[in-house]
């Protein structure tokens, strides 16, 4: 794999998972109580014994850039590096990314330069654990210019995803962008040539782009140059090159889940908490995730009640009681408390034990301390990092609003999920 180049994506605005993306860009968001999205496709990469890693972005990117300076440092005896490319004016060109193939392609001087055979590009806001290197030698055993790796889907969720058709050879003859109705009838296929078997083929029978791709160095070079007009991979430089250029798929079986959105990005995280297995662990020890090391104290747990939860490393939490709920590092939770079906952040910071006097007077939004107070009852909600939430708070939405904006609140409603923002103030008794 030393002759592999990872590109990953980081995005546009992310304004689906917005307001948790106001302040970071979209692979900067928050996982599962210690992680952040972008340290999924580089812990892929490093398990797979890809080292040469480059994310790309344009947005807020200042706090994944800083995330991964701090976590990813590899020793002076080999190559490796993982940098942040963000978009930046040229003579050639003063426009931001305009797409996936057009980031790219605004730093394809920079890639030329490199000494590989093939470009892996990912996605840097997917949950999964996959071996590249099998993905990148099924692309050199079929001799193929461009591999995609896809994914079997049901009939309820196919329209939403980029869908293909593949030959006996698994190669690639068809695209359809979330086909619906008839068109979308016209994309089944027998998926049991990617070889499932007849039963899973029956119950999947489309085939999805995950949004990962190998290209032959030259392919990669070729299409970018020969079609600027064409900005994105998967709705235009692919579906073009297929009619051109021996595209393969490439089956990955797995859990895979497209965080592109609020309820994608609650959905995946409330996953975590199943018992008796999640469909995605971090326990795995021949293919960690890694992120940035902290050196925090561990959780310290006051006759606490917790079940079904993960919690991150450096808490304190005061006789509350949590339920199927992920609370981030540096949580500090005060007695009373009920947290349920709730993914907290934690914070960045402590606050100092003299400013800690929670429960002992009302406080007001401006002076609420950091962390959740007494009696507090939160369900269903992501509360962002070093967020403020006062005594005998109320976050359960009880109107049962689907979609609601009180920025100047400290929250936001999406798809029933309230999210409060990150370093926002809930003052004592507020009920939302």
């Amino acid at each position: 794999m030393k002759r592999v180049l990872a590109i990953i994506l980081g995005g546009g605005a992310g304004t689906r998972l917005y307001p948790l993306t106001k302040m970071r860009a979209k692979p900067a968001v928050p996982l599962a109580g210690k992680y952040r999205l972008i340290d999924i496709p580089v812990s892929n990469c490093i398990n797979s014994e890809i080292y040469q890693i480059y994310v790309l972005t344009q947005f807020n990117s200042a706090s994944l850039n800083r995330h991964l300076s701090r976590s990813y440092t590899f020793t002076g005896f080999n190559d490796g590096f993982v940098e942040v490319l963000a978009a930046q004016q040229t003579p050639e060109n003063t426009n931001w990314f305009q797409g996936t193939a057009d980031a790219v392609r605004q730093y394809l001087s920079l890639f030329e330069e490199c000494n590989v055979d093939e470009f892996l590009i990912l996605s840097g806001d997917h949950l999964y654990r996959m071996d590249y290197s099998k993905f990148v030698q099924r692309h050199q055993e079929t001799n193929a210019d461009i591999t995609i790796s896809v994914v079997p889907m049901d009939e309820r969720r196919a329209s939403d995803f980029g869908l293909m058709k593949i030959d006996s050879a698994g190669r690639v003859i068809d695209f359809s962008e979330k086909p619906k109705g008839d068109a979308l009838t016209e994309m089944r296929v027998d998926t049991s040539a990617l070889g499932l078997t007849p039963e899973d083929a029956r119950q999947n029978p489309y085939i999805a782009s995950m949004g990962i791709y190998v290209f032959k160095k030259e392919i990669l070079i070729k299409v970018l140059k020969e079609s600027l007009e064409r900005t994105d991979f998967g709705k235009e430089v692919i579906p073009d090159a297929a009619t051109k250029h021996n595209v393969q798929a490439y089956l990955f079986n797995g859990y895979w889940e497209d965080i592109g959105t609020i309820e994608s990005f609650y959905d995946a995280n409330m996953a975590l908490t199943q018992q008796p297995l999640p469909p995605f662990s971090f326990y795995d020890e021949k293919a960690p995730i890694y992120t940035r090391p902290r050196y925090l104290p561990p959780t310290k747990l006051l006759d606490c009640n917790i079940k079904e939860s993960l919690i991150a490393e450096g808490c304190i939490l005061k006789e509350c009681s949590i339920n199927h709920s992920v609370v981030g590092v540096r949580t500090r939770i005060e007695s009373g408390c009920l947290i349920e079906d709730t993914m907290i952040m934690g914070a960045d910071y402590y606050q100092p034990l003299a400013e800690r006097q929670s429960g002992t007077m009302i406080y007001s939004a401006a002076d609420v301390p950091l962390g959740i107070g007494k009696d507090t009852i939160i369900r269903r909600a992501i509360i962002d990092k070093n967020a403020r939430i006062g005594c005998n708070v109320r976050i359960v939405n009880k109107d049962n609003v689907q979609e609601a904006e009180r920025e100047n609140l400290g929250f936001f409603i999406r798809s029933g999920i309230v999210v409060v923002l990150k370093g926002a103030s809930i003052p004592d008794e507020m009920v939302i």
